[in-house]
């Protein structure tokens, strides 16, 4: 049976309703048609001129990418500014992009944090920040415990190697045992102070800006490990759902990095 491209994006909004994003948030469907017949999918954290060319030369017409291509407003398009060089490429090719983003951040079960924590080896996952009048198992972030304490240097080792971060970034070693860790894909400053509240020992994030780290005021370790590095693996998550849910349509991965900073 051939599926259409809204077979896909209803079953992904059955993980992450579109409700669940946030308000500056542009998850859903951001060019092609929801009746198109899929061909094949291919899975992305961003959309750049590589990954069009990459889903072409695959034969995807529906790209899923966990970030979305467009944010604001465009008041024009020409080929001078990527998003809308992507745009027209998009509409040129009849290729559809689908953004994923914080409505998936947001669920625990299949979300983006869960699949950090997975990778950590974290038990006890639950919800750090519960959204107001949300159902049980959205909000932001993740609250979780270790299968047995850690001193501060095997956790950063531990972090680097499971989340393939070249760098870290952290606050001073406290010198007591780590067990209960908060963390969040993406920018997770803003979960400083409830997981001061829960009192976790740490707060896995990225995005930390200078004066960030100074909130820690030794109450908790604070590691960044970087926007990308944070989110890579949603694209396996992605991939994994679709390609098992779709057997009738090839579902590809990207082999494209797409972070754009660059490490000395």
């Amino acid at each position: 049976m051939d599926n259409k491209i809204t077979d896909v994006t209803d079953f992904l909004e059955e993980i992450a309703p579109l409700s669940y994003q946030e308000k500056y948030d542009n998850a859903g469907l951001i060019t092609g048609d929801p009746n198109w017949k899929v061909s094949g999918v291919l899975t992305c954290l961003d959309v750049t001129d590589e990954i069009l060319q990459e889903a072409k030369s695959k034969g995807c017409n529906l790209i899923v990418s966990h970030h979305p291509i467009i944010f604001r407003a465009l008041k024009k398009l020409n080929v001078n500014y990527y998003v809308d060089r992507v745009i027209i490429k998009a509409i040129k090719e009849d290729i559809a992009i689908y953004a994923i983003h914080t409505n998936l951040d947001n669920v625990l079960v299949n979300g983006v944090n869960e699949t950090i924590a997975n990778r950590l080896g974290l038990i006890n996952q639950k919800i750090l920040l519960v959204k107001d009048h949300a159902e049980k198992g959205v909000g932001a972030g993740l609250l979780a415990q270790t299968v047995q304490p850690l001193v501060c240097q095997d956790l950063l080792k531990l972090v680097k190697d499971k989340l393939q971060a070249k760098s870290i970034r952290h606050t001073m070693d406290l010198g007591r045992p780590i067990n209960k860790v908060a963390l969040c894909g993406g920018s997770g400053s803003f979960l400083i102070s409830e997981s001061i509240r829960q009192e976790a020992d740490v707060l896995i994030s990225a995005d930390f800006k200078y004066h960030d780290f100074f909130e820690a005021n030794g109450q908790i370790l604070l590691i960044d490990i970087g926007h990308f590095e944070s989110e890579q693996f949603t694209v396996d998550l992605l991939f994994s759902l679709i390609s098992k849910n779709f057997p009738n349509f090839a579902t590809h991965c990207t082999k494209i990095n797409t972070n754009p900073i660059q490490y000395y």
